[in-house]
């Protein structure tokens, strides 16, 4: 016999900050927490927090998480072709920034919900103590399917944790940054990573992630820069130190779309951002998930595809309309390049 749960479980927490002249006051319906008084620099940190938390406590085996956004009626987004693919997080804000939503719904619902990002799961599963001994220790490939997934969740993550169009530069930064802090959000970066990102010496970088609130700087310019990230979720990163710096090290070579030297800050991300998309010479996304992801809009990204296929990192590239989505093919000698990637 099938069992129905979508009726008896629900998956979806919503918080709202109410503004108040000594601070927004957070309120959330699913539990005891009603007129909390926030500091408005770190408002948002605590509502993803607090969410972040109901999620943890509330945890369902996979096969019984539903769509709770087609349990509505698909209420939160305009139609669209249907219910496809896994279920995942979704989170969700309304225009004015005061309402955040975390729900389970398909990918196909998650896509087509504005102002939504998907929370990776790195973000919420609590992790199990290792055993001691040499028998813990295992051994991984330097790059694969995993870092590439990492990246393009850690990706996700700031498409929505960072205001819309953030430089390409900064979110290039971010991304390393949140990838290589420890476990209390602390981040030093060398100045020689720097240098081989084209980033050292842009101090107007690290203002722009100071000033929406994302980190603060404690020692600026030396032989390193060392920073503090804000976001609490940061804060409490539970995957491996070692798994995300392998990562970390994939994004600035995202094989096979690694783009060449010399190339703008919004060339190489949207290289990254495909390369985390792409599988087996082929790949596709939204493209309004492309927008978001690369803090530009639609028609910017395509004139940067176009620049992909100039430098010859893409084949061609295709504009389906019917769906609003973007596909692409990697030349033949790139594809092959892919599938030999270790971990395939």
């Amino acid at each position: 016999m099938r069992l129905s749960t979508h009726e008896t479980v629900q998956r979806i927490w919503t918080v709202q900050m109410h503004p108040q002249p000594g601070g927004p006051l957070l309120s959330c319906p699913q539990c005891t927490l009603h007129g909390y008084r926030l500091q408005a620099a770190s408002a948002r940190s605590v509502a993803l927090t607090h969410l972040a938390r109901h999620a943890r406590r509330d945890v369902l085996p996979g096969h019984l998480r539903t769509c709770q956004c087609r349990a509505r009626n698909c209420s939160w987004h305009p139609r669209h072709r249907g219910c496809a693919g896994p279920v995942l997080l979704a989170l969700t804000c309304d225009r004015s920034g005061r309402v955040w939503r975390l729900a389970d719904a398909c990918a196909a619902c998650a896509a087509a919900t504005t102002n939504t990002a998907v929370v990776p799961d790195t973000l919420l599963v609590s992790t199990r103590p290792r055993p001691a001994g040499a028998a813990a220790r295992r051994t991984r490939p330097p790059h694969g399917p995993g870092e590439r997934q990492r990246v393009r969740e850690m990706l996700t993550y700031l498409g929505v944790a960072l205001p819309r169009f953030s430089s390409s530069a900064a979110r290039l930064l971010a991304l390393q940054c949140a990838l290589r802090a420890d476990g209390r959000g602390r981040v030093r970066l060398p100045s020689g990573l720097l240098r081989s990102m084209r980033l050292h010496g842009r101090a107007e970088l690290w203002s722009e992630l100071e000033h929406a609130g994302w980190l603060r700087c404690s020692v600026p310019w030396r032989p390193h820069v060392e920073a503090r990230l804000l976001d609490a979720d940061m804060q409490t990163q539970t995957s491996g130190r070692g798994a995300r710096a392998r990562a970390a090290h994939w994004a600035l070579h995202p094989v096979p779309l690694v783009a060449p030297r010399g190339m703008s800050p919004a060339v190489q991300l949207t290289a990254l951002i495909l390369a985390a998309h792409t599988s087996d010479s082929f790949g596709s996304a939204e493209l309004d998930v492309l927008a978001r992801l690369g803090g530009q809009s639609p028609q910017q990204v395509e004139d940067l595809l176009d620049q992909l296929v100039r430098c010859r990192l893409l084949d061609a590239w295709q504009h389906l309309r019917e769906h609003d989505e973007i596909t692409w093919r990697l030349l033949p000698e790139r594809g092959a390049t892919n599938s030999a990637a270790p971990g395939r």
